[in-house]
This record gives structure tokens, sequence and C-alpha cells, in this order.
């Protein structure tokens, strides 16, 4: 089934841009779209896919997650690409 993150589960907040809500999100790899780091509607099924491929629900890997993305440098920019960098980032902490 998958694990379901709410906007009231995240640490930071995250603007919501509703022109975008009914494009196609992450669902995962292969997925060479752009991503939208600051889109609450991007950043969520985002996190749901990296925390379903730990297997956890653990709030502070959430919160580990969210800190990471915030690391990773603009040129990592396709959804695959974060994907992988959030992955990575956080593999050692589970």
């Amino acid at each position: 089934m998958g694990i379901e993150i709410k906007p009231s589960d995240l640490y930071y907040r995250y603007p919501r841009k509703k022109e975008d809500r009914d494009l196609p999100k992450f669902c995962g790899k292969p997925d060479p779209r752009p991503f939208d780091r600051y889109d609450l509607y991007e950043v969520i099924p985002m996190f749901e896919a990296v925390m379903d491929s730990l297997a956890s629900q653990d709030q502070d890997l959430l919160q580990r997650i969210e800190e990471n993305l915030d690391k990773i440098p603009a040129f990592i920019d396709t959804r695959e690409m974060i994907f992988d960098a959030l992955l990575d980032g956080v593999k050692d902490f589970v």
C-alpha cells in the first residue's frame, strides 16, 4: 500500500502550487522530469517513495530526509536524481 505523508507530518512548510497540483507526480524510477523542491505537491510523493523504499515510518527519518533535500545541489534536478540522492543520504540511518 505505501506510506502516506500529510502536510502536518512535515517539519518544514512548502508552498502549494495549485496550478501544478493535477500534473503526474513521482511514482518511481525512471522519471527524468524536473523536480520542484519548493512545491508541496511534488515533495510529498517524493518523500513517500523514499520512506517506502526504506520501509520506515519513523518521523525522525522523515525530518532527516527533509533536511537532506535542502542540501542537494541545484544541478541535481530530475526526479530520479533527487530520489537517488535522498535515498543515499539517509540509508545509513535506517
